[in-house]
């Protein structure tokens, strides 16, 4: 059955119809801009999908959760809680977001454990996955915040779109290039140090070498040399709800 999924961020929504580990349609939405009619056109566009929901905006999730549940399909609310066959090696499940224990049923479904998810939207977040399920983390800034603050806390540099770090000299012969080479090295570097990290403490646990996957919009920033060593799946977060609906419901 195609599910119709929503992982509410705090900055934007992202939707997609789901089957199995095909996303068939999706799209993108401002979290402010989930009101009723926004979601009531997605429901109305898709009437004969079921419906999964992950959020970290609880203001939003108590807009839209009884307009889902009144949709008359099968609705599920992913939460720490109702989550089925992902298990816990972490003292608080209730502080994990929910669009992370989406990301970890995912990777279960499309690599198995152990594996280790790199997130990169707002922030970069690490998750780790082992045989005992989700054992922590690792939250960290994301691309965009670097180039942000940079423009945002000095006189004279100027703002940067991260679309324009890709394909720079690593050493800057003007300050726009010095900026780049800064974000794009700086975080490439951040994110191979916090996965070596990761997986020299998996290894002295006993765990086999973890697969790594990649997730969000930011992970095109990455170095070609990294393309053989990890999984890139843009979409991990919507197969995750979509396995975790059919968990549910099975």
């Amino acid at each position: 059955m195609a599910l119709l999924c929503f992982d509410v961020g705090n900055t934007h929504t992202h939707w997609g119809v789901v089957e199995g580990r095909h996303v068939l349609m999706q799209g993108e939405l401002p979290t402010q801009c989930l009101d009723t009619p926004a979601l009531q056109a997605l429901l109305d566009t898709h009437a004969n999908a079921g419906v999964a929901l992950a959020s970290v905006v609880p203001k939003v999730t108590a807009v839209i959760q009884p307009v889902l549940l009144s949709s008359g399909r099968p609705f599920y609310h992913l939460q720490h809680d109702t989550v089925r066959g992902l298990g816990f090696d972490y003292p608080k499940p209730a502080e994990v977001g929910q669009d992370r224990l989406a990301d970890c049923v995912g990777a279960q479904f499309v690599a198995g454990a152990p594996a280790v998810i790199i997130g990169m939207g707002t922030a970069t977040t690490v998750d780790i996955l082992t045989d005992r399920g989700y054992a922590g983390g690792i939250i960290a800034p994301g691309l965009g915040v670097m180039t942000q603050y940079l423009h945002e806390r000095t006189a004279l540099l100027p703002a940067l779109d991260p679309a324009s770090l890709l394909g720079g000299p690593a050493i800057g012969k003007s300050t726009i290039d010095a900026m780049r080479a800064g974000c794009a090295l700086g975080f490439a570097g951040m994110i191979g140090a916090l996965l070596d990290g990761v997986c020299a403490e998996l290894v002295r646990q006993g765990s086999p070498m973890p697969k790594v996957i990649v997730t969000g919009g930011a992970a095109v920033y990455l170095p070609a040399v990294w393309r053989d060593r990890v999984l890139h799946e843009p979409h991990l977060t919507l197969i995750g709800l979509a396995e975790a609906h059919r968990r549910h419901f099975a």
